[in-house]
């Protein structure tokens, strides 16, 4: 048994345990794609979304820098593709970080943030992280977020459609 379903297992006994000391009825846990087959972002689907993306950005001229958070938005996984920006780097990592953080699209997150916008200012905040402008796709199941994609190298109209290329090669692989 790996260690996130025996966590859950022993969480689950904790929960039944409890609730007989309360003299209430043990609840049966509720199952789910997410509880069962992506906790989070995993490696080798990180890797396959990134080759896709490659290919992409190969195909419309840009060397790009992509990056792949998990739900804590961490860093999954980066590439920077041959001749691509040293800033883009930061901006792709950056981007992974905001829409797994935020829990929506940069291009959204863009909108909301501008002056008069209830989150005007927000990337003023997380130590200056937060991105906001096109090129950063968060990725869900069951409407859970589990990771997320940022793109960095093009236009960001460019960086915009990878991302969200990104996206559609995230939920043809969930859905296999």
């Amino acid at each position: 048994m790996d260690r996130k379903l025996s966590d859950a297992a022993i969480e689950q006994i904790v929960r039944d345990v409890v609730a007989s000391l309360e003299g209430a009825k043990p609840q049966k846990p509720a199952q789910s794609l997410w509880q069962n087959s992506y906790p989070d972002m995993t490696l080798e689907l990180a890797l396959r979304i990134i080759e896709g993306v490659e290919k992409k950005a190969a195909e419309i001229g840009v060397n790009a820098v992509v990056a792949i958070s998990n739900r804590g938005a961490n860093p999954v996984a980066v590439h920077c593709m041959d001749g691509s920006y040293i800033a883009s780097y930061g901006i792709a990592f950056d981007k992974a970080f905001t829409v797994a953080a935020l829990k929506m699209s940069t291009s959204t997150l863009k909108k909301l943030a501008q002056p008069g916008k209830p989150l005007y200012g927000i990337q003023f905040t997380n130590n200056q992280r937060i991105v906001i402008f096109g090129g950063g796709e968060p990725f869900e199941v069951d409407g859970t977020v589990i990771g997320g994609i940022g793109v960095s190298g093009g236009s960001e109209e460019q960086d915009t459609f990878l991302a969200e290329y990104g996206l559609r090669l995230f939920k043809e692989a969930i859905a296999k």
